[in-house]
């Protein structure tokens, strides 16, 4: 019909400009928190853009969620105030007859989002991670100068001086390293060879082949101690970026099959996504409701509180299925169920003749409302 094609040509070029305005505002801020850290030597400069890269395809789910909510709520909203909507309720056009319409704008954006939760997400995750991992590596590298004394990560007292370097292998040789306790004590080690190495987020220097000798400072007393490897951590390097947790990398197939409560969390909060987008903007039909002679926008500060009620509800849940307390099934379906009978009976309510609003629910609820 011509005002199907018409609403969702509409509620197509509101999204466009809605998903613009809202990418534009989070890529920014996150760009400049990270261009703050890359000043203060917490993120290298280098890894700032691809950084945002990753953080944009993290946050695009949410924001395809955001874009077709608002966009519904938007457009049906100005044909309220615009008393278009007016016309064509008295011209036999019911309500309920507008979540069609809005279902077939609202079924792409399901779609699209399953494809980026379930198979998108987890690589580019992993691709994050790695590449995080990576500039880890490239920036205590970065620090390493042949013929000059340097601290070793953050600690004053921790200086070691490295006679060459070779930048492609990451393998130092003729090292010399000394570091001073909080009683006074020197411990000075030569190594023929030596390379950085990081594992679960700790950087260490492993040294080879030397000699460890350790005493005080004018006295005879030190001890000399020959070594093969010698692995020391550097615990106060600053890290490029926080911790990921591991389960946002698993493929959605590995988590289907999995009994471990965070597996069966993360499983849940990619199914929620794609779900939630058809339900709020089925929400959005009933919401949009506006009365032109009041002048009044409760229907937007309800449609911001339900939305908000929603994701907070689906993330209550998760971290209680993460926990374990609550069973996958329990955690999943509360807040869709919820959400679904709350655009049901407003649905309902709207069709029915002007009167009281809470006569009105408890109208529907009994199933005694007035023809749709």
């Amino acid at each position: 019909m011509i005002y199907q094609r018409n609403f969702i040509k509409e509620l197509s070029f509101t999204a466009v400009g809605v998903f613009v305005v809202l990418l534009a505002v989070l890529v920014s801020t996150q760009a400049i928190n990270l261009l703050g850290r890359a000043a203060d030597g917490r993120v290298a400069t280098e890894a700032v853009l691809a950084l945002v890269g990753f953080w944009v395809i993290g946050m695009t789910p949410l924001l395809l969620v955001l874009t077709a909510f608002i966009s519904t709520l938007t457009v049906l909203t100005r044909y309220w105030r615009d008393s278009e909507m007016s016309v064509w309720l008295s011209s036999g056009l019911s309500l309920r007859q507008w979540v069609k319409p809005v279902m077939q704008f609202a079924v792409p954006f399901a779609l699209l989002i399953a494809v980026m939760q379930l198979w998108v997400m987890p690589w580019a995750e992993l691709r994050s991670r790695e590449y995080a991992e990576i500039l880890k590596q490239k920036q205590e590298l970065s620090l390493v100068e042949e013929g000059k004394f340097n601290t070793l990560g953050k600690r004053s007292d921790r200086v070691y001086f490295v006679e060459t370097f070779d930048a492609d292998s990451g393998i130092m040789r003729n090292l010399f390293l000394r570091e001073q306790d909080d009683k006074g004590n020197d411990t000075v080690v030569f190594a023929k060879e030596g390379s950085f190495s990081l594992a679960d987020n700790k950087r260490t220097l492993e040294l080879r082949h030397g000699y460890r000798y350790s005493g005080t400072p004018g006295k005879a007393d030190y001890n000399r101690v020959s070594f093969e490897q010698l692995d020391l951590v550097i615990s106060t390097t600053p890290k490029i970026v926080d911790p990921i947790s591991h389960r946002r990398t698993i493929p959605t197939s590995q988590l289907i099959g999995s009994s471990d409560p965070q597996h069966r969390a993360e499983l849940m909060w990619r199914v929620s996504l794609p779900v939630s987008v058809l339900l709020l903007c089925l929400l959005a039909v009933p919401l949009s409701y506006f009365n032109p002679r009041t002048g009044h926008t409760y229907n937007i500060l309800i449609a911001i509180g339900m939305f908000l009620l929603y994701q907070n509800g689906l993330t209550l849940l998760r971290r209680a299925v993460e926990s374990g307390k609550i069973p996958f099934i329990v955690g999943l379906l509360p807040m869709h169920i919820l959400i679904l009978l709350a655009a049901l009976v407003l649905l309902r309510v709207r069709s029915m003749p002007a009167q009281p609003f809470w006569q009105a629910v408890g109208k529907s609820l009994t199933l005694k409302g007035g023809k749709s």
